[in-house]
Order: C-alpha cells, then structure tokens, then sequence
C-alpha cells in the first residue's frame, strides 16, 4: 500500500480518535518525539494519556499526509524512532490504557506524582522496560505482569498504598533499585532473596515487625533502609549481605545493636530506638564503620572496648542517659565529631563540651596520661631494655599486644609477662626484624585471633599451626617461600594476607581451608590456579592474585560464584583482555563462564 492511500485511511478516523483523546498533545512535540525516541508530557494537567501518545509509531504522522517526496529533505518522517523514553509524572492521571502496550520498545516509563490506583496486565507487553517509575501514586497492588520484566532495572513503588507484594517479585533477577517505601507493607515476600543484582532497598515507612531471612541471599546489596518500621531485632541471617556499606535502622524498636559481621559495613543509623547498653562483643564485627548514629536511645554506658572502631569518623551519642565518657574514647584514630548535645554528663564542664569534639578528646586523652602515670607509680606499667613502655591500658582493656615499628629481631620476654593471664586477642609485632615466629605467641594461643607479623624477614612459620583460634593473619612484605600444611589446623581463620612474598604457587594447604573469606596473594610469582579446588572454599569472597606470573586465567573459575573482589591485574595472560579486568569482578567472571566449553 502506498504511504498516500495509508494516509488517506487513517486520515478517515482522526476527527474520532481526536474527540476521545482528551488534551491535544502539540504536533510539534510528537514529531520530535518520532525522531528522538523521547517524549516529555509531566506537567501538562493530564487526566488520561491521549491516544496519539499511545499510536505515536503506529499511526502515519501528520507531515505524511501534506508531502510525499523521497528527495534529499531535513525532514524524513518514514524514519522514525520508537518511541523508548515517555515521562508522564506529575499530572492528574487515575488510569492507564492497555493500549501502553503500543509501546514495546519503551525502556524508561516514569508515571510518578498521579493518581493511579491500578496498573493494566498490558503493562507486561513493556519486555524492553528498564526503569519503572510508580512513586506517588494510590496503588494498592502490584500486578502479577509487572514481574515478568526481566530487564527491569529499576522500580520506584515509594508513597503509595501497598499492603503486599506479590511473591513473583523475584524473577526481576536484573533488578539493581527497589524502592518500597511509604507504604503499608507488614511483610516481605521470601522470594526477594533470588535478587541478586539489587544494591539498593528502601523499605522505610512501612508497618515491618520482621525482615525474612531470605535477605541474606541480596549479596550485592549496599544500601538497606528499614527506618520507621516496628522492628524489635535484626536476624543474624543478614551477616550473610556482605556487600553492606548503609545500614538504616532509625525510628523501630530494637532494645539491641544489631551485631552483623558486614565487612565493609560503613554507616550505621539506629538512632530513635530503644537501646539501652553497648557490649563490646556487639563492636568487634563492625571492622570497617565510619559513621555510627545512636542518637535518641536509652544508653548509659560507653563500653572501653569502644577503641576496636578503629576507623570511626562520627560518632552520635545525642539524647542518651550517658553520665560518664571512657578515655578511651579519645584513642580513636580517625574520630572526627562527636555529638553528646541531651545528656546528663557528670565530671565534664559544659564550657568544654562546647570547645567541640577536638578539645574534648585532649581532655580525655589527658585523663588518660594521668591513669597511666599513676599506673607506673603503682608499678602495674613496665619499660623493657628499649625503654619503650608496655601499654597496659591497651592489654587488659583492649586485650591488645602491641611491639610494632622497633627493627628489632626478637620480642622481650618481659611484653609475654605483662601479657600472661590477660586472654590478648590481638598481636601486632609488624616491620621489625623477625627471621622466625616468637615462640612465647603459643603461651596466648587459646585467646589470640589476629596477628600482624607483616614486613618482617621469616622464612618459615609453620609455628603459627599452634594458635588454632586465629581468624586473621597478616604475613605481608616477609621472605615466604611456601606455607606448611600443618596451617590446615588453623580451621577458624578467615583471612590471610600473603602479598609481597615470594611463593611461587598457590600454596596447597589453602585449598583445604574452607573458613577462608579473604586471599591475598598479590605480588608473588605464582604460576597457576586450580579452579576446581578453589570452588571448594564456599566463604570466599576476595581473592588477590595481582601482579603474579599467571600465563592464563582457567575459564571454570568463572564459577566461583561466591568472589565478589577478584584481582587479576598485573599478570602476563592475554585473555581475559585488559579492558574486561578493569571492568571489576562481575565482569571478569561473566567473561570465563562464557568461555567454558559446552
């Protein structure tokens, strides 16, 4: 048929459709919108979407119908674009056509700030669809249809009237931002655990009691807002999401710090709850926290342990019952503010408190010198040969023993003597001279958990088999040459760090360790890898093998599904190429599954 007669046929309706379509969308505008693929109508007062919206590639355009000419012309109306971009927030809309179905290349929808109550089973039509937009609206539901977009990435559900969601939820398998908040929500389907792409969840302001154990199979999840709910504890479940970074807990009912080992957890909001103490084995996990909100709670006390947050930055204590602050407290490293602004503070002048948080740590920091200086009169401090003090705040308080920086080549008998009887957890003797493993570390080896004995000259540490409750171990920057399968005892330890060594395979006995979270091998010289060993150590999750002699990545370590930081950077293999390792991890082993012969 010719474009002229198509013309006419259409033309024959127009006056129709015109008089049911409701505000005329300017000709202007959708014919941009045919070249583009765009089409912005927010704003517009619109109580329904007009059908040349929904026929914008079906229908001939009105520029058809005044010239047919196939010459050179600016304006080429037979090639036109699908429409994949339509914007319709912010006006009156109560409903949407099944003719949205019209639009199947449509990869951005943004219907936010209408009033739409329902949404048409058409919607599935939209298999192209990227990004929903749904917030602000009066939804009650969520149609079944909605989850059979898989390559939703996208989907903002915030202010709206959901009481639940449909357990089909989670085939979005693609979906990276879920937004749920403001909502009525009082449970969560089970299936929102398949997500396994999703790094954002919004869930505040819902009428949550319980979060479902399924959550903690979201290990690419960064952010999670459960603020405004009614939830009275957090399972332990979800030490499992361990790509972590914000954690929001404000305004529930938690009487408890949620102890989570998340590894790279670094902001945590649980102001506005009904904690009452701190205990410090609660502290220990949060390893990398920068930002810790307790505001609004009930707490008394600051435990002394509250040093192990050794990368603290801001600490909120605002509005809380707090007489006493521990001196401690001025040990942090890196603490930077600290709000105690509502509580009853015995012992501090209120003119201090206001010089702000540097001022305030001086002050602690010198009640401190003055504990210790009594401590060296009451003789419970030593100084070894080297004149250098034991710190015996740091062994009975923070169980810490501490002889790092010295270029010696021994440790002093007398730093083993302070610490008898003291049940240390933490060693740190790094860069000194040390050829060999202190033999007195077996006298703690029933409380010792980490060890740094990096950038040291050992040659061997087949020692270290005897301390069999260590989880961390550092041996960076020595002289290894190999690691002794007697370290298969070490059946708690999750990670070691043997970077800068010169172990010229993958050491055996790793491949037994099932414990291990973390690997650090990078620069060393190892040759080779074995996948199908590797995939055996199901708590892996980083693995470092940068700048070592790797001729080639074997595809089926692709399969390691449970790496989230792998680093291969720095090794002499020519595939994968460059461009897909500075991709990251998730691209990297895409790249070898897709290399695995069928």
């Amino acid at each position: 048929m010719s474009p002229v007669k198509r013309a006419g046929k259409v033309d024959s309706l127009s006056g129709f459709r015109a008089e049911l379509a409701g505000p005329a969308v300017p000709h202007g505008l959708l014919k941009a919108a045919r070249k583009s693929g765009q089409l912005n109508l927010s704003g517009r007062g619109l109580t329904e979407v007009p059908q040349s919206v929904y026929r914008l590639n079906i229908d001939t355009p009105e520029e058809a119908k005044q010239e047919v000419s196939f010459g050179a012309s600016s304006d080429r109306w037979w090639e036109q674009t699908d429409l994949t971009k339509l914007l319709l927030s912010s006006n009156q809309l109560t409903q949407l056509s099944d003719d949205i179905s019209l639009l199947p290349a449509l990869s951005i929808l943004d219907l936010h700030d209408n009033q739409l109550s329902r949404l048409p089973a058409a919607v599935g039509a939209l298999q192209e669809l990227q990004q929903l937009r749904l917030s602000h609206n009066q939804l009650g539901s969520l149609p079944v249809e909605v989850c059979t977009l898989r390559n939703l990435r996208s989907l903002t559900l915030q202010q709206n009237l959901l009481e639940k969601l449909p357990e089909e939820l989670g085939q979005l398998d693609n979906l990276i931002e879920l937004d749920l908040s403001n909502n009525q929500l009082n449970s969560l389907p089970s299936s929102l655990g398949r997500l396994t792409c999703l790094q954002k969840l919004h869930l505040c302001h819902n009428k949550l009691s319980c979060l479902p154990d399924s959550l903690a199979l979201l290990k690419s999840v960064k952010l999670l807002d459960c603020s405004n709910n009614q939830l009275t504890d957090i399972p332990a479940s979800l030490s499992g999401m361990l790509a972590l970074e914000q954690l929001y807990l404000r305004h529930n009912k938690l009487r408890l710090l949620p102890q989570l080992p998340a590894p790279v957890l670094q902001e945590l909001y649980v102001g506005n709850n009904q904690i009452e103490q701190l205990e410090a084995h609660q502290l220990t996990s949060l390893t990398a926290i920068s930002l810790l909100e307790l505001r609004d709670n009930k707490i008394k006390t600051l435990p002394e342990q509250i040093t192990v947050l050794s990368t603290l930055t801001r600490l909120d204590l605002t509005n809380n019952d707090i007489t006493t602050l521990p001196p401690s407290l001025s040990l942090l490293p890196d603490l930077k503010m600290l709000l105690l602004e509502g509580n009853p503070l015995r012992g501090i002048r209120r003119d201090l408190l206001m010089k702000g948080t540097n001022e305030l740590l001086k002050y602690l920091r010198g009640r401190i010198k003055e504990e210790t200086g009594g401590a060296v009169e009451g003789s419970t401090a030593m100084t070894l040969p080297s004149q250098a003090k034991v710190n015996m705040h740091n062994i009975k308080t923070l169980k810490s023993l501490d002889y790092s920086e010295k270029q010696v080549d021994n440790v002093p008998d007398e730093l083993f003597d302070a610490a008898a009887d003291q049940a240390v957890t933490t060693v740190n003797f790094s860069r000194n001279q040390l050829t060999s493993i202190p033999a007195r570390l077996a006298e703690i080896h029933s409380s010792l958990s980490d060890l740094n004995l990096s950038f040291n000259r050992l040659t061997c540490c087949s020692d270290i088999c005897k301390l069999q409750q260590l989880a961390h171990l550092d041996l960076r920057n020595n002289l290894l040459t190999d690691f002794p399968s007697e370290m298969s005892s070490l059946v708690k330890l999750r990670s070691i760090a043997l970077n800068y060594n010169r172990l010229k395979s993958f050491p055996e006995v790793l491949y037994q360790m099932v414990s291990l979270e973390t690997v650090l091998l990078g620069n060393n010289q190892v040759g080779e890898v074995d996948p199908a060993r590797l995939i055996k150590l199901v708590h892996l999750s980083t693995l470092d093998l940068s700048n070592n002699d790797l001729l080639s990545i074997p595809p089926e370590l692709g399969l390691c599904s449970s790496l989230r930081c792998l680093s291969l950077e720095g090794n002499p293999f020519r595939t994968p190429r460059a461009a897909i390792v500075a991709k990251g991890t998730d691209a990297v082993l895409e790249y070898l599954r897709s290399r695995i012969p069928t």
